[in-house]
């Protein structure tokens, strides 16, 4: 029901920024929370960052916590990461991902609570 697209990985010297962008269509009138998940080679996906339907609840890794920033526009049906302060163990390959929501306050934050993913975009910081 609900397609996504991540945009805006590429490489990136370690201490700069990135701003990744999640677009989502198809039944985008549906309530849903969002996350960004990250993965690398040998390892499970890990939550980076969740946001509620409402926005008024938000989780962050411990690892990103005052570096990365998640926000979202339901009008515009998007949801961005920026990515500051970047270090090289950042480096993975980031996915967005829905899950359908019981309230506007709902706010997963395991892989397996997400139904929609997206095909995930790379994210390289260089040192």
């Amino acid at each position: 029901q609900v397609q996504l697209v991540e945009s805006g990985g590429g490489l990136v010297q370690a201490g700069g920024s990135l701003r990744l962008s999640c677009a989502a269509s198809g039944r985008t009138f549906s309530t849903y929370a969002m996350g960004w998940f990250r993965q690398v080679p040998g390892k499970e996906r890990e939550l980076v960052a969740a946001i509620s339907w409402s926005g008024g609840r938000i989780s962050y890794a411990d690892s990103v916590k005052g570096r990365f920033t998640i926000s979202r526009d339901n009008a515009k049906g998007t949801v961005d990461l920026q990515m500051n302060s970047l270090k090289a163990e950042d480096t993975a390959v980031y996915y967005c991902a829905a899950a359908l929501a019981y309230s506007g306050s709902y706010l997963p934050i395991r892989r397996v609570d997400y139904g929609y993913w997206g095909q995930g975009t790379q994210v390289t910081v260089s040192s």
